[in-house]
């Protein structure tokens, strides 16, 4: 049984760590506002250039000519999994919870006879895809130099993922992260970026015919890898955004406990301490009687 003196020094250690807790549940709060205000703001540019992109896509679709990073290289053999996570725990299941469904997606298409790769943008991403998948990962970049996430390290990453496809590493890139829906919730998601799928929307009415200057193809040529880095810095900003919300929410959790832990802890702590007043109490009075 433990003493009263290791009592008190568990109860002073529980105290001490619901004060880290809760001081990184308030941090987490109030760098949240302003990731959630990014990441909600980088949505309608990011939805209107896939918007855009679909259109001219449709123009081209089936010609040699088109881009090759609109087209892709025919074949769907090898697959490029750009995990993105954060560079720090403390947040739940936030982190596992992408790897888990970038871990799911490789193991279906190494069933089915595929080659699969990792790009990995995120410290623990890596650290946990690298004890299943180490020699896989062709690219590590990690972020936590990074104070705050602009689109030059989007950029930067694009520019890495399309020197990849150039070089003919891989036919099909899927980017994983988790988008932003609530303190709450954070939902893993899988999003194909070479060669973009785009969702067919119905039309109603005849469709409008368009002419463009200078022709389809090379409008594309410019739009297509700045369209790559649009949707990696998005997945980044709503990456941000979720891993702050997890964080608040698991930060706050931990706070919780802690206050059920002191206060178990004391409640031992005083009924051991009563237990052994009533004790010596009682031996004094025996004492007594014996005189």
């Amino acid at each position: 049984m433990a003493s009263l003196k290791d009592m008190r020094v568990r109860i002073a250690a529980t105290k001490a760590t619901q004060k880290i807790t809760k001081a990184m549940q308030m941090v987490a709060a109030s760098k949240l506002r302003r990731a959630q205000a990014a990441a909600e703001a980088a949505r309608p540019y990011a939805e209107r250039m896939e918007k855009v992109l679909g259109n001219i896509a449709a123009a081209v679709a089936g010609l040699e000519t088109a881009p090759a990073l609109l087209r892709g290289t025919g074949r769907d053999q090898v697959h490029l999994l750009i995990v993105c996570t954060a560079e720090r725990g403390l947040c739940g299941p936030f982190n596992s919870a992408i790897v888990r469904l970038a871990r799911e997606r490789a193991n279906a298409l190494m069933a089915e006879g595929k080659e699969v790769k990792f790009f990995c943008v995120g410290r623990k991403g890596y650290d946990q895809l690298r004890r299943q998948f180490e020699k896989q990962i062709v690219e590590y970049i990690e972020l936590r130099a990074v104070r705050t996430i602009g689109f030059a390290n989007a950029e930067d990453i694009a520019g890495r993922i399309a020197r990849l496809f150039a070089e003919g590493a891989f036919d099909v890139a899927t980017l994983f992260f988790s988008r932003f829906k609530s303190v709450m919730a954070q939902i893993p998601t899988a999003q194909q970026i070479i060669p973009p799928v785009f969702e067919a929307k119905p039309v109603d009415g005849a469709a409008a015919v368009y002419e463009y200057e200078p022709d389809e193809e090379e409008i594309l040529a410019d739009l297509l890898p700045r369209n790559l880095a649009v949707q990696i810095f998005r997945a980044l900003l709503e990456n941000t955004a979720s891993f702050y919300g997890a964080q608040m929410t698991a930060m706050d959790n931990a706070t919780r406990n802690a206050g059920d832990m002191i206060r178990k802890q004391t409640l031992k702590y005083n009924r051991t301490r009563q237990a052994m007043i009533t004790k010596e109490l009682i031996e004094i009075i025996s004492g007594a009687e014996a005189l």
